[in-house]
C-alpha cells in the first residue's frame, strides 16, 4: 500500500500527513493531453459524508473517464477540505472496470476516522467540516492524461442529534403544551456531542392517524442547544422538532412524542 486511505480532517497535523502522500502530485495544476476526458465523478453516492464521534465512515469514490485508446489507470484520488484537511488513495487501492473499449469507471474508498489518523493519535478538528474538493489524475493507454484539482465537490458534516418531549400528557383540549428538546452535534475536537446553539429549529405536528407532519412554529436553540416552546392542545398527535442542517452539520429530526388530548 503506497498511502493510507484514511482522511484525517486535520489542521495542525498536516505536516505529519504529508509524509504519507505525494504532495507534489496532489498540488499539481489542472492539465492534460490528448482527447481523454472525465465524464463523471461521484462521492458517497452523492450524499454528504456524516461522522459522529467514534465510528469510522467509508465513502466510495468513483471516477468515470473516456479515451479512444481506453483508460489505463487512475493514479490517485484525493480529498482536499477546509482547515488543511486532506486524504488520498493511490493506484494500487483503486480498481478500474471497463464499460467499453474506450470508457472505464475507477473506484476507491476514502475512510474518515473521527478518533485519530492511522494510529498516530492525531485528533480530528471541527474545522474539517464543510465543502471538500475531489482531485484526480487519470491516464490512458496511449499516454494521454487528465488532472483536475476539483473534479467535483462533496460535503463532510458533523452528525447531529435532536430530542423532543411534549408535556403534560394527557392534557385537556385548549390547555398549554410545553415542548422541550435538545439539539447537539459531534465535536471532533473532544469526541463528544455538545449543544448546538443559536440554530433555527422547526416544531412540527401530525395528527394521530396521519402520516404527514406540518410546521407549527420556528424555535431558536439556546447557547447550550436547549429548545423550549408552547402550543395549545387541539387533538391527539405527535410533536417533533426538525433541523434543516447547515453546510457543516447534518440535518436531523427528533422522534415524534405522542400527546393524548382529552
Amino acid at each position: 500500500m503506497r498511502a493510507t486511505t484514511r482522511l484525517a480532517l486535520l489542521g495542525t497535523g498536516m505536516a505529519l500527513l504529508t509524509t504519507a502522500v505525494s504532495a507534489g502530485t496532489a498540488q499539481a495544476a489542472d492539465g492534460g493531453s490528448g482527447d481523454i476526458r472525465i465524464d463523471k465523478v461521484v462521492v458517497n453516492g452523492g450524499k454528504p459524508v456524516v461522522l459522529g464521534t467514534t465510528k469510522m465512515v467509508s465513502a466510495k469514490v468513483s471516477v468515470t473517464a473516456s479515451d479512444d485508446s481506453g483508460i489505463a489507470e487512475t493514479t490517485y484520488i484525493s480529498g482536499d477540505g477546509p482547515g488543511s484537511s486532506y486524504g488520498q488513495i493511490w493506484d494500487d487501492e483503486i480498481r478500474c472496470v471497463a464499460a467499453s473499449a474506450t470508457r472505464s469507471t475507477c473506484t476507491g474508498t476514502l475512510v474518515f476516522d473521527p478518533e485519530g489518523f492511522g494510529g498516530s493519535g492525531i485528533l480530528l478538528g471541527n474545522s474539517g467540516a464543510g465543502t471538500w474538493k475531489l482531485a484526480t489524475l487519470v491516464s490512458a493507454h496511449d499516454h494521454d492524461y487528465i488532472h483536475r484539482n476539483a473534479a467535483t465537490t462533496f460535503k463532510v458534516q458533523r452528525h447531529s442529534r435532536l430530542t423532543a418531549n411534549a408535556a403534560p400528557e394527557p392534557v385537556k383540549k385548549g390547555r398549554t403544551i410545553t415542548v422541550t428538546g435538545l439539539l447537539s452535534r459531534a465535536d471532533w475536537n473532544i469526541q463528544k456531542y455538545t449543544g448546538h446553539g443559536k440554530q433555527k429549529v422547526t416544531l412540527q405536528f401530525r395528527k394521530k392517524n396521519s402520516t404527514t407532519y406540518t410546521n407549527v412554529k420556528t424555535v431558536t436553540s439556546s447557547s447550550s442547544g436547549a429548545l423550549k416552546t408552547t402550543v395549545k392542545a387541539a387533538s391527539d398527535g405527535y410533536f417533533r422538532f426538525t433541523f434543516a442542517g447547515t453546510p457543516t452539520t447534518a440535518a436531523v429530526s427528533s422522534p415524534g412524542d405522542l400527546v393524548d388530548v382529552r
